[in-house]
């Protein structure tokens, strides 16, 4: 498989660029999608691109995942074995004033990719799923046995959509596919519209940082790394097919230790040498108190158990913050 090219969507973004970088790392063939939108600074995704870009087994496309026939051609040209999933229109709390930037790429997109990978005979679909697809739920860890349709934002109502949209094809079709619930990834080249580049950034800069919910928030922050390493691993870990079900699996992608957040404010004043001025604010919309990942599943299947602690994630992104922006 290593001589036929895979295609990683989104290989400028914060999660796309690091799983691109490791597969080739691995002697993989990339092709790598992204629109490269405005949607945060692009110079941070031409910065991502450009180290990609070194390597020769490395092809970059620029397209919409919406634009239909660009879509098919580009399928059509490469017939990829593996597809890895990972454009989508993030953020929460985007979704509440851009809704139909949502339906573009998460829903029109996505089912753009479904029908490439089968009308081309992809041997595995990995896609992006979201945390956020627990929504309100209060039993904590999140299992990805729990119910999942009671979401309280369109951008985790999209990301369901992905996970049934995936399903149907999967059991028509006979795709293989696995769905990736991401929680809360952090780490060197990440978003700036995330909490921890934001909070760094304020901090630097004397600025206050929003505290909602007064501080009392819990996330299962999870560094890049350890999804690096699972999604290479679950490449090859097509999910079997006995005629009966669908060839289908998701998996909870997180650190299975939630933190406080305001140990994680603690951890970057400590890391950049000065205090935050926190703004403590109420509950915002869209938003949960806490996300708690159960990854039994993953380290069931391939092995995977986070071993980036809190600590020395937030001192590694730090140190490249401080490098990238020369701060």
């Amino acid at each position: 498989m290593s001589d036929q090219a895979i295609l990683v969507t989104g290989a400028a973004g914060f999660i796309g660029f690091h799983v691109a970088r490791q597969l080739l790392a691995q002697g993989r063939h990339i092709v790598g999608l992204d629109s490269l939108n405005h949607y945060y600074d692009p110079a941070l995704k031409q910065s991502r691109l450009n180290i990609l870009r070194e390597n020769p087994r490395f092809a970059f496309v620029q397209a919409d995942l919406a634009d239909r026939p660009s879509m098919a051609r580009l399928f059509a040209s490469y017939r990829f074995p593996v597809v890895v999933h990972l454009a989508a229109q993030a953020g929460v709390r985007h979704s509440i004033d851009h809704p139909h930037a949502y339906v573009d790429a998460n829903l029109e997109g996505f089912v753009n990719v479904l029908e490439g990978c089968r009308r081309n005979a992809c041997r595995h679909l990995i896609y992006a799923s979201s945390s956020s697809v627990y929504g309100a739920n209060a039993k904590l860890p999140f299992s990805v046995d729990d119910r999942t349709d009671h979401p309280i934002s369109l951008y985790a109502a999209t990301k369901k959509a992905n996970e049934l949209m995936a399903h149907s094809y999967s059991h028509l079709y006979r795709l293989p596919v696995t769905g990736l619930r991401f929680f809360t990834i952090y780490g060197p080249w990440g978003r700036p519209d995330m909490a921890i580049f934001i909070f760094a950034k304020a901090i630097i800069e004397g600025r206050p940082i929003r505290l909602f919910n007064h501080g009392k928030m819990r996330r299962d922050f999870t560094h890049i790394d350890d999804v690096t390493r699972v999604v290479s691993r679950l490449v090859d870990h097509v999910p079997g097919d006995d005629g009966t079900v669908a060839p289908a699996r998701v998996y909870n992608v997180g650190n299975h230790h939630p933190e406080e957040l305001t140990h994680v404010v603690a951890l970057l004043e400590k890391e950049l040498g000065r205090a935050a001025i926190k703004d403590m604010l109420p509950m915002q919309p869209g938003d949960v108190t806490e996300t708690f990942a159960d990854v039994g599943d993953l380290m069931r299947d391939v092995g995977f158990r986070p071993d980036t602690s809190i600590e020395d994630g937030i001192a590694g992104f730090v140190a490249w913050y401080r490098d990238h922006y020369r701060v």
